[in-house]
């Protein structure tokens, strides 16, 4: 699990609430967190002056109101929560392994199991809804798929050509349609194949 943490565990740049026009960035590093911050101001004075970091070890991280303070006021309450945590040791290793892994990882579960997979979180609908995850079930679970529909499959969408060949309208028991909007991919599919039947 450790290789999964990299160098920066966390990162987010922002302007400051308003009315003030300074730009922040916080990193939070393996063993360090630093905020860095730019004076933006149309005075002569402020034009080239360098931008302030503080830098600080997760201990005093944890023990600084200050600094915590400033990074609620500056990124919201929710990134401060986050950066604690991660602070603390608490990482979110799912949301740190890469995308093409997860998908190998999905495509072990039921085709029902991915739709309510789905609804879990917006980066799993990311998945869920991407071509690779079409072209992943279109391969790997539709039997009459053969090599020979490769460039179908890319130049029509692994998403339409799976509704189009391989998805029957009796077999969606589950509201799968309104999981991965449907409708609209039939619609164009029903438009595409009305042309090709004139």
């Amino acid at each position: 699990m450790a290789s999964l943490l990299g160098e920066k565990l966390f990162e987010i740049s922002g302007q400051g609430p308003a009315p003030s026009k300074d730009f922040y960035h916080f990193v939070i590093a393996r063993n360090e967190v630093m905020l860095n911050m730019w004076t933006i101001s149309l005075r002569r004075e402020n034009k080239y002056r360098p931008p302030k970091q503080l830098k600080s070890t997760f201990s005093d991280f944890l023990l600084d109101k200050q600094l915590q303070y400033d990074i609620s006021n500056i990124f919201g309450e929710k990134i401060l929560d986050y950066s604690l945590s991660l602070c603390q040791g608490k990482y979110d290793y799912l949301d740190r392994i890469p995308d093409e892994i997860l998908l190998r990882i999905i495509s072990f579960l039921q085709l029902k199991e991915r739709f309510v997979l789905a609804q879990v979180s917006k980066r799993f609908r990311m998945l869920c809804n991407s071509e690779k995850f079409w072209e992943l079930l279109v391969k790997n679970d539709c039997p009459d798929y053969h090599s020979d529909m490769e460039d179908l499959g890319k130049a029509m969408g692994w998403k339409m050509t799976y509704f189009t060949f391989f998805h029957s309208d009796d077999t969606n028991n589950n509201g799968i349609n309104n999981h991965f909007n449907f409708n609209s991919n039939r619609r164009n599919s029903a438009s595409i194949n009305g042309t090709q039947k004139q």
